[in-house]
């Protein structure tokens, strides 16, 4: 083997898709779990893992990334929510990356929202935080630097991250450390993602695909794999799914 295979995948808490009553659907699990084995993954780094409680309460221990760990066991894995706060509002919140090989010199980075007022059913609310996580691990005899994140969704709130850049830019500040073999995954939730594809390929990273819908609530590539100069990839596929409302997201590595 001279190739490894990473899965990009926001969750969405197992919430499968259902487009008549999307927000209504039922939480399976076992959807989500048969989607990520499917794509066979050496590494896999998921989005919205967990469900957002009232009140900003925290579940310990997760209890969907802990069913992760169990029905995953062959693989090492390392998960956080945001900070917590009691503005949370009932979505999906918290990363996890999951690796065949063991994960060392992890870290969790805050990415502060700024305090822009949106409407919510009749109520004034501002957003709250939201976090990256990373991890190295060895593959194939090389060092990888793994890097996670969802950034908060501006174009929901009448605004763009365009005209937001701070977590954006704090993401390219890690991208810009990172000076061997490096892959970043994410949910990016912006839409028009040119702008960010620019950003972050002038810390010399591009990404696997920006043609392909990868959301289905909206017609937006919100969903990345971006990696450096030392990668090269193989290939790569957006696949549709029910278990979400984004889509699957996959592609096969080698080194340069």
């Amino acid at each position: 083997m001279n190739s490894f295979r990473v899965l990009q995948f926001n969750m969405q808490f197992g919430q499968i898709w259902d487009e008549t009553y999307p927000d209504r659907a039922p939480i399976r699990l076992n959807a989500t779990l048969a989607e990520i084995r499917q794509h066979n993954a050496d590494i896999m780094l998921l989005q919205e893992v967990e469900h957002a409680q009232e009140g900003g309460a925290q579940a310990d221990p997760p209890p969907n990334y802990s069913r992760l760990c169990t029905e995953l066991a062959d693989y090492d894995s390392w998960f956080s929510y945001p900070k917590a706060d009691p503005r949370e509002l009932p979505f999906g919140i918290g990363l996890a990356i999951f690796s065949r090989t063991p994960l060392r010199d992890r870290l969790r980075l805050d990415l502060p929202s700024p305090p822009i007022e949106f409407d919510f059913f009749g109520e004034k609310k501002t957003p709250t935080d939201r976090v990256m996580i990373g991890a190295k691990t060895t593959v194939l005899g090389r060092e990888v630097q793994l890097f996670n994140t969802h950034l908060l969704a501006f174009f929901m709130l009448g605004t763009s991250s365009a005209a937001n850049l701070s977590q954006r830019n704090l993401v390219a500040k890690q991208l810009g450390a990172s000076r061997g073999p490096t892959i970043l995954t994410g949910d990016f939730n912006v839409s028009n993602h040119q702008p960010l594809v620019a950003q972050f390929a002038e810390k010399g990273y591009s990404t696997v695909q920006q043609t392909e819908i990868t959301w289905r609530r909206r017609p937006f590539v919100l969903d990345h794999i971006f990696y450096n100069a030392p990668l090269r990839t193989i290939s790569h596929a957006v696949v549709p799914t029910l278990a979400s409302d984004h889509h699957a997201l996959v592609a096969d590595f080698e080194f340069a």
